[in-house]
């Protein structure tokens, strides 16, 4: 069972020595986090860091309770980022270590969601001894592939 977004906002404010159990946070307080939690993950989103979290269509559509299906490798950084951006509003001071630990948790997502480049050989590159002129049908040059599905990291397939 993941955490849910009033968990995180909860735990952003105990990162910033704001607890629930020794400050009392109004409603308006949460949902103003909620909706920098929000905001946070819709830019993470926008970058490539995919971690199935609900983003509403609008700021009226999030809903506190909702659960958000976040792995529980990405908890440590959503709280930790959400903890530093909410400070600055409630005049509270980040500690270096949470700063540290901010960065590394969002540099272990960074490259969780990094993808290579697939790279193919041009066809103007000649084919060599290696390959037998019977399979290439005397044609010095590689053959470059033949790829039927082509599809960008966020677009739809399509059909050539």
């Amino acid at each position: 069972m993941s955490y849910t977004k009033r968990q995180f906002v909860e735990a952003a404010f105990e990162e910033i020595g704001l607890a629930a159990y020794t400050f009392d946070l109004s409603p308006q307080q949460i949902e103003a986090a909620m909706r920098r939690l929000d905001t946070m993950m819709a830019e993470w989103n926008a970058k490539g860091i995919r971690l199935s979290y609900p983003l509403p269509g609008s700021p009226q559509d999030s809903d506190l309770d909702a659960e958000t299906t976040v792995p529980d490798s990405a908890n440590d950084a959503i709280i930790t980022n959400l903890g530093i951006r909410i400070a600055p509003s409630y005049g509270k001071q980040v500690m270096a270590e949470t700063k540290v630990a901010a960065k590394m948790a969002y540099n272990t997502l960074l490259s969780r969601a990094t993808m290579p480049l697939e790279q193919q050989l041009p066809g103007t590159m000649p084919s060599g001894a290696g390959n037998k002129p019977w399979r290439n049908y005397d044609d010095p040059f590689l053959q470059r592939p033949v790829d039927l599905v082509d599809s960008g990291p966020d677009g739809v397939l399509e059909y050539n």
